[in-house]
């Protein structure tokens, strides 16, 4: 345990500046202090949210600068100094982008023997991106057989997953993406059954013809034109999730706000949510992923780049408009992870 390499957060980015934000280095192998466990990386999951963190204290405190960036990850315990944590347990947790993590055991997870599903699978379904399209569409969403549900950002990690939820709940489903690629993807292994490409096609009247009832449901990943094309096409007391905003986090001018008066005229209702305050729904979620993903009845894409000194250029495929990854991006920090 000599060796470490991390990407050091230097200062807020700029709009979508992230080279000179993010710059990586050699860096010392952390320590663990008490409460604490040393991780050896064997994942770590890039998400939009990354860049809210990097702006200032959001439900996250403050990434201190010139320090490692910080990120999901899932990693082999290789020191403890916290009850209840042994070395060789394979646990997931907020740590950094980075060979080796000191990651704090408050909200860390062990994970259990996968079944002889690759571990990523952990990552990209189980935990954040599973557990926060189940609560969006189950709980936030409340969505019931024959409503019709829309989700933006749909080819994403909680996209995906959110659409296909829906679908297996009975919901007519309709997908918005960035590339007909996407779409196709979307209607074709994912079984939605519309998609609208948000770069080549009327949003806004698009959805009038394949929601002419209007949306019940709206899982809200992105906002900005999208946010209000989908509102103005909400059904009377529709309900919209309001998982992300992924339109503005590069956005440093007044961004578009959602237009409120199509939800004030339906009645409808709107709530943000952070899977923070719904962990108590992880073990229900799982369990409900498991048995579908068994069945056939849901799918999962990793979108897998390898080696850490790549994080930075895949994660700036997050923000860029038809980039072609698909599903959950992570990168395999040790390229002997499963």
């Amino acid at each position: 345990m000599t060796a470490n390499r991390a990407w050091i957060f230097e200062h807020p980015p700029v709009r979508d500046d992230f080279d000179s934000a993010l710059k990586f280095h050699d860096w010392p192998v952390p320590k663990a202090a008490d409460g604490q466990v040393l991780v050896r990386n064997l994942y770590l999951s890039l998400d939009p949210a990354n860049r809210r963190w990097m702006a200032g204290p959001t439900y996250m405190p403050q990434i201190p600068t010139g320090a490692p960036m910080w990120g999901f990850v899932v990693g082999e315990i290789i020191e403890s100094k916290a009850a209840g944590f042994a070395p060789g347990e394979i646990v997931g947790g907020v740590g950094t982008w980075s060979d080796y993590s000191a990651v704090s055991t408050q909200g860390l997870d062990k994970i259990p023997d996968m079944g002889g599903l690759p571990l990523h699978t952990a990552m990209g379904l189980f935990r954040g991106p599973g557990g926060t399209a189940y609560v969006g569409v189950v709980d936030i969403g409340q969505l019931k057989a024959g409503q019709t549900f829309v989700v933006s950002g749909a080819a994403g990690s909680v996209g995906s997953l959110a659409g296909q939820i829906a679908k297996i709940l009975g919901a007519t489903v309709v997908g918005i993406a960035g590339s007909a690629e996407k779409c196709a993807w979307l209607t074709g292994e994912l079984g939605f059954d519309h998609a609208i490409d948000y770069q080549r096609e009327d949003v806004e009247a698009r959805l009038r013809e394949l929601c002419p009832k209007g949306v019940d449901v709206y899982f809200e990943n992105v906002g900005g034109a999208v946010g209000n094309a989908v509102a103005a096409n909400m059904a009377k007391f529709g309900r919209v999730a309001v998982c992300g905003l992924t339109a503005q986090y590069n956005d440093e001018r007044a961004p578009i706000g959602l237009d409120l008066m199509p939800l004030l005229l339906n009645g409808c209702s709107m709530q943000c949510f952070i899977l923070y305050d719904y962990l108590d729904r992880l073990p229900e979620a799982t369990a409900k992923l498991a048995e579908w993903y068994a069945e056939g009845r849901i799918k999962y894409h990793a979108d897998i780049v390898e080696g850490l000194e790549s994080a930075l250029e895949a994660f700036k495929q997050l923000f860029r408009p038809g980039a072609s990854h698909r599903g959950k991006l992570m990168v395999r920090v040790d390229p002997a992870a499963n």
